[in-house]
């Protein structure tokens, strides 16, 4: 079974659609979906994988070396049955 989880991006002042195409070239196919956004967050993504030191590894590897984020929240998706 996946993991996923939602990544909330702040990015710096006018440096939005920079990071939306910076993520949108990473090619990972484990990001489902990037979503600029209003409110407290600029960026939204989906992001799927094995387990949660996946997605934290997706996270710090290939997110957070973008140029422009200034922070980033996850939210880890649970079930509940």
């Amino acid at each position: 079974m996946t993991t996923k989880a939602f990544v909330l991006i702040e990015t710096e002042v006018g440096r939005t659609k920079d990071v939306y195409a910076a993520l949108h070239n990473q090619k990972a196919k484990e990001i489902k979906s990037v979503d600029l956004v209003t409110g407290p967050y600029d960026i939204i993504t989906v992001i799927e994988d094995v387990d949660f030191n996946a997605i934290g590894n997706l996270v710090t590897e290939k997110i957070h070396p973008i140029p422009d984020i200034k922070r980033t929240v996850t939210c880890l998706s649970i079930r509940v049955s």
